[in-house]
C-alpha cells in the first residue's frame, strides 16, 4: 500500500487553502502534519479521504486515482479519526465501535457475527473492551478517543488519518495513544497520517513530517531535516533545535524561545 499526493489544491470561495501540495507515504511509515493554525493541515487530511474535492490534483492510492473509487470503497481503506466527534445520543461504546463496518454492509443489511469479531479485535488492540457496554458520555477523553480509534480500526483500513488526536488530553494519554499508533502501524504495517500542532510528540513518534505554511508545504522530509532551526523560527515564530533524545529512543524539540517580535 502507498499513497502518492500531487500538486493537490483546494478553494474555499476564491480563496486558496491548500496550494499544490505534493507527498508521498508507504506502510508502516508515521507521517506527521504540522503547522500552525489556518495552514491548511485538516483541509489537506479532508481532501485525501474524499470529505472535500480537491479543485485539481491527483491523490493516487496504489497507483490507482481515488476520484474513480466509490466512497465506499475509500471508506474501507482509510479510516479517519476526527479532531473532535460529538456523539449525542446513549450509544455504547460497542456501538460506536461497531459504526466502523457501516462501510462493508449493504443497504438494510445487518452484522455478522464476522463483524462482531473485527469490532471485538479492534477493542481489544485498543484496550477499550472493558466498558464495550458504558455510554460514551460516561466515559473520560482518552477512553472516548480510543473508542473513535477503534471505530476506525473496525473498518480495517490500510490508512490510518488523525486530526489532533491527543488534542485536549492529559499527556499520560497522549502518550497512551500515539504508543498504541505506533505499534499499529509496525505491526499492522499501516500508513498513519497525524495532524498535529505539537512539535515534541511529532519529533519523537512521526518518521517523516510535512510542514505546511499557508496552504503550502514548505518542507517534507526526516525530522532532522525539517524541523530546523531556519524553518521553526520561519513557520511558528520561536526559536528551537531538535536533538536526540537517549532516554526515550527518538528526536525531541527544546523550544528557547519565542522570537515572533524579532521578525
Amino acid at each position: 500500500m502507498k499513497i502518492s499526493v500531487h500538486g493537490l489544491c483546494f478553494r474555499y470561495g476564491s480563496t486558496d487553502v491548500v496550494s499544490e501540495v505534493d507527498l508521498e507515504a508507504g506502510e508502516g511509515e508515521i507521517i506527521g502534519i504540522l503547522g500552525p493554525n489556518g495552514s491548511g493541515k485538516t483541509t489537506l487530511l479532508k481532501c485525501l479521504n474524499r470529505s472535500l474535492s480537491p479543485r485539481t490534483g491527483t491523490v493516487l492510492i496504489d497507483d490507482r486515482d481515488y476520484r474513480t473509487m466509490t466512497r465506499r470503497e475509500i471508506a474501507t481503506r482509510m479510516g479517519t479519526v476526527p479532531q473532535s466527534a460529538n456523539i449525542n445520543f446513549p450509544f455504547t461504546a460497542l456501538d460506536i465501535v461497531m459504526m466502523g463496518r457501516l462501510p462493508e454492509l449493504k443497504r438494510f443489511e445487518s452484522e455478522t457475527e464476522n463483524d462482531l469479531q473485527i469490532v471485538r479485535d479492534a477493542m481489544a488492540v485498543t484496550n477499550t473492551q472493558q466498558f464495550a457496554d458504558r455510554p460514551m458520555d460516561q466515559l473520560s477523553g482518552g477512553e472516548r478517543q480510543r473508542v473513535i480509534i477503534a471505530r476506525a480500526l473496525a473498518q480495517r483500513p490500510r490508512v490510518l488519518l488523525l486530526d489532533e488526536p491527543t488534542l485536549h488530553l492529559d499527556v499520560n494519554h497522549q502518550l497512551d495513544i500515539l504508543d498504541m499508533i505506533t505499534s499499529l502501524a509496525r505491526a499492522d504495517k499501516l500508513i498513519v497520517m497525524i495532524v498535529t500542532h505539537d512539535l515534541a510528540l511529532a519529533a519523537r513518534y512521526c518518521d517523516q513530517v510535512v510542514l505546511m505554511q499557508k496552504g503550502k508545504v514548505l518542507a517534507a522530509g526526516e525530522v532532522t531535516e525539517v524541523l530546523t532551526p531556519v524553518n521553526l523560527r520561519r513557520v511558528f515564530g520561536i526559536e528551537a533545535t531538535v536533538y536526540y533524545d537517549e532516554r526515550i529512543g527518538s528526536h525531541s524539540v527544546a523550544i528557547i524561545r519565542s522570537v515572533r517580535d524579532d521578525l
